[in-house]
C-alpha cells in the first residue's frame, strides 16, 4: 500500500493497479465484491404495473449484458407485483437478480425484500421527508433522530437478514435529509455520513449483505464521496463492495464523458465493484458504456512499475487546482487549455481547422470561432502557408520550428535533453516534452528556473493515468510551479472507447486539480471533431472550463412521468446555445429539487401531464402543462436575466 497518513488513504496504491478487496455479497446467483468481476447493471424505465412492458424490457437488458436489473417500487403494489415480474422471468429462463429500488416508503421495501434479490434504499428519504429546514440540532436531538430512524429502518434490516436479501445503501448528493445538511453541510462528508448512519445499524443487526453507493451529478462531488467513503469504513475495519454511478449524467456523448470522468476516476484506482451508467436513453444502452469501462481493467495488473509515493501532496477529498506560474494564456487562473494534434496530417489547410472551432469563410476573409474552439495547434515537422486567427498558437517540434520561428505565435516543443543543453528558445513560451522517467531534479529545476516554459507531459505506461500523478506529486514536492499539459496518446480504438478512454484518463487528473491543459494523440481512432467535442466535454463535466450548456437529466424510471428522451432533446433544442447555464430535467419528484442540487434552473414531473419548473432549489411555478412547459421555461430564463438570442 502507497506510504500515506491514515487520513488520506482511500485506496490499496496510488502507483499499482491493485482492485480493492472488499466483502463478497451475494445477490441471488451472483457475487458481488471478492473476487468476482466487476458487474454492470441497468434499471428499467417502464411502470412497474405494467407487468409484460416491464418483462419484455427486462430481458432485453439481461440480452444486452445487463447482471443486475433494477425496478422502481414506489407503493406497495408495484412491491407485490414484482412477485408477478420475476416469476414471469423465471418461466422464460431469466435467472437474473432483480433489484428493488425505494425512496420514501419502508413498507414497500419490506414487502420487496421478501420477493427480489436486493433492495435499493436511500438514506436521505427512506425515514425522512427533506423540507429544507434550517435548524441547530443538539447532540441529544441528533440522537434522537438516530434513534427513531433505527427503529424505522431495523425491521427490513431484519427481514433480509432472514431472506438472504441483499440491500445497496445508496446516498445521492441531491437528497441528503435536512437533518445531514444542517450538521455536515451540502457535502462529500454529509454523503458518507448518510450511508453510515444505516449501514452501522447493519452491522449492529449482524448483517452484513450490503454494497454501497455515492452518487451526484457532478463528478467531482461523487469521486470525493466514495473516495472519503473508503477512508472512513477502513478506520472502521469495513470492506462493502462499492456500486459506482453518476447520477443524471444525461444522453449522448455529453453522458458518456460525464460517467466515464466520475466512475473511471475510481476504477482507476482499483475502486468499484458493480457499476450502473444513468443515461437518458433505453436501459440496454447504458450495458455497453459500463462494460466498456469495466472491460479495461481485465489485463491492468502487471504494468510498468512506478515509483512508490511516500507523501500524498493533495487532498484527495477536496478540489484545489495545482498553482502554477502563468505562461501567456496557460496555468495560473487561466481555463485549461486544449491543443488540437495535426502532426500525422498530410496536408494542412484551412479546412483542417473546421473541425477544431475555426471556420474560414473564403467571400469574407474571415475566420469565425466557435465557443469550442482550440487554444493551439501542434503541426510536428508541418508549416503553414496561410494566415491564423490571432487567439491561436501553434507548436512545432524544434527543428521545424527554427525555420519559422519569426512567425507570430510559433513556439517550439523541445526534448528534455534540448531544453538541458541550452538549444534555441522562444522568449515567450517553449513547450517541453517529458515522461516520468525523464523528470530528474535537473529538468524539474530547468523547468522552474524558465519562466517561459510549459511542460507536456506524455506516458507509455499500461497504468498512465497513475503514472502522470506521479509526475505531478514529483512536481509538487519540488515545489516546482510550470504549467504542464496533460498528453495521452489512443491507438486503434473505436469513437467511444476513444472517449471513455479520454474522459477518465484526462478527467481523472482534472478532477484532482492536476493539468493546465490537455491534448489527446488519436492514431487511427476517431476523426478530429469527435477528438475535440471530447476535449471540451472533459472540461466540462470535470468543472474546469464550461464552454456550452450542462443539462442534469435523468435516465427515467417507472416514476417518470413524461418522455425523458424526447423532453430532453426538445429543451437540448431550444437551450443548446446558453453556455454556462445549468438544466435540471427531472421524470419525478423524487429526482426534484435535491438531485439537481446544483442546477440553475429546473423542470420537474409532478403529476401525469404537469410539470413543475424551479429557479434553484425554490418552486416558481406548479402544475404546468406539460405541452406549455418548454415556453414557460424559457421564459423563466428570460426572466433571470440568463437568455441569449441563438446566434
Amino acid at each position: 500500500m502507497t506510504i500515506a497518513t491514515a487520513s488520506s488513504i482511500y485506496c490499496p496504491s496510488m502507483t499499482r493497479y491493485e482492485r480493492w478487496q472488499t466483502r463478497a455479497v451475494r445477490i441471488g446467483d451472483i457475487g458481488i465484491g471478492g473476487d468476482n468481476p466487476i458487474r454492470v447493471q441497468s434499471m428499467t424505465t417502464t411502470d412497474t404495473m405494467d407487468t409484460a412492458g416491464t418483462v419484455a424490457q427486462s430481458i432485453r437488458m439481461i440480452e444486452a449484458g445487463c447482471e443486475l436489473v433494477r425496478i422502481t417500487a414506489p407503493s406497495k403494489k408495484e412491491a407485490e407485483n414484482l412477485a408477478e415480474i420475476k416469476k414471469q422471468l423465471r418461466a422464460q429462463g431469466y435467472s437474473t437478480p432483480l433489484v428493488a429500488d425505494i425512496h420514501f416508503t419502508p413498507n414497500a421495501a419490506e414487502i420487496a425484500a421478501r420477493i427480489v434479490e436486493k433492495v435499493r434504499v436511500n438514506p436521505g428519504n427512506y425515514a425522512d421527508k427533506k423540507k429544507f429546514d434550517v435548524r441547530e440540532y443538539t447532540d441529544d436531538q441528533y440522537h434522537e433522530e438516530l434513534e427513531r430512524i433505527r427503529e424505522r429502518f431495523t425491521p427490513l434490516v431484519r427481514i433480509c437478514k432472514e431472506n438472504g436479501t441483499a440491500m445497496r445503501i445508496g446516498t445521492n448528493h441531491g437528497s441528503l435529509s435536512d437533518r445531514i445538511l444542517n450538521r455536515y453541510g451540502d457535502t462529500p462528508l454529509g454523503m458518507v455520513e448518510s450511508a453510515m448512519e444505516f449501514l452501522r445499524i447493519c452491522e449492529d443487526e449482524g448483517y452484513h449483505e450490503v454494497v454501497l453507493s455515492m452518487k451526484a451529478s457532478n463528478p467531482q462531488v461523487m469521486v470525493q464521496a466514495y473516495r472519503l467513503l473508503v477512508n472512513h469504513m477502513l478506520r472502521e475495519g469495513m470492506t462493502y463492495p462499492l456500486h459506482l454511478g453518476v447520477t443524471e449524467a444525461g444522453d449522448g456523448e455529453d453522458g458518456r464523458v460525464k460517467s466515464a470522468v466520475g466512475i473511471g476516476a475510481l476504477l482507476e484506482d482499483g475502486l468499484g465493484d458493480t457499476i450502473r451508467v444513468s443515461l437518458t436513453e433505453d436501459p440496454e444502452a447504458e450495458i455497453p458504456v459500463a462494460k466498456a469501462l469495466a472491460d479495461r481493467y481485465t489485463a491492468r495488473r502487471g504494468h510498468e512499475p512506478i515509483p512508490e509515493i511516500h507523501h500524498v501532496p493533495i487532498d484527495p477529498f477536496s478540489h484545489t487546482r495545482r498553482h502554477t506560474r502563468a505562461v501567456l494564456n496557460i496555468g495560473a487562473r487561466h481555463v485549461p487549455v486544449v491543443i488540437a494534434d495535426l502532426s500525422t496530417k498530410t496536408k494542412i489547410t484551412p479546412a483542417t481547422l473546421f473541425p477544431w472551432g475555426y471556420h474560414y469563410s473564403v467571400p469574407l476573409d474571415k475566420w469565425n470561432l466557435t465557443d469550442q474552439a482550440c487554444d493551439y495547434l501542434f503541426l510536428g515537422d508541418h508549416h503553414l502557408d496561410f494566415e491564423i486567427p490571432g487567439t491561436l498558437g501553434v507548436i512545432q517540434e524544434h527543428a521545424t520550428w527554427l525555420k519559422d520561428r519569426n512567425k507570430p505565435r510559433h513556439y517550439p516543443l523541445l526534448t528534455a535533453r534540448e531544453l538541458m543543453d541550452n538549444a534555441a528558445v522562444h522568449h515567450d513560451l517553449n513547450f517541453v516534452y517529458a515522461t516520468l522517467k525523464e523528470l530528474t531534479p535537473e529538468l524539474i529545476e530547468a523547468l522552474e528556473e524558465d519562466d517561459s516554459c510549459v511542460l507536456l507531459l506524455d506516458t507509455f505506461n499500461g497504468h498512465g493515468y497513475a503514472e502522470q500523478r506521479a509526475a505531478f506529486f514529483k512536481l509538487l514536492e519540488a515545489k516546482c510551479e510550470v504549467p504542464v499539459i496533460i498528453g495521452r496518446d489512443y491507438v486503434n480504438l473505436d469513437p467511444e472507447h476513444l472517449m471513455l478512454h479520454a474522459s477518465t484518463d484526462l478527467g481523472a487528473l482534472l478532477l484532482d486539480g492536476l493539468g493546465d491543459g490537455i491534448m489527446i494523440c488519436p492514431e487511427k481512432s476517431g476523426g478530429d471533431e469527435l477528438v475535440n467535442r471530447c476535449a471540451f466535454g472533459v472540461l466540462q463535466a470535470t468543472r474546469t472550463r464550461i464552454s456550452k450548456t450542462e443539462y442534469i437529466s435523468c435516465p427515467s424510471c417507472g416514476r417518470t412521468l413524461f418522455d425523458l428522451q424526447e423532453t430532453t432533446a426538445k429543451i437540448r433544442s431550444r437551450t443548446s446555445h446558453l453556455k454556462g447555464i445549468k438544466i435540471g430535467i427531472m421524470g419525478c419528484i423524487v429526482n426534484g429539487p435535491g438531485e439537481m442540487a446544483d442546477a440553475d434552473y429546473g423542470y420537474v414531473g409532478t403529476g401525469p401531464g404537469v410539470i413543475t419548473l424551479y429557479k434553484e432549489k425554490d418552486v416558481v411555478k406548479r402544475n404546468v402543462p406539460s405541452e406549455q412547459a418548454v415556453d414557460e421555461l424559457i421564459g423563466l430564463i428570460r426572466q433571470h436575466g440568463d437568455w441569449v438570442e441563438p446566434g
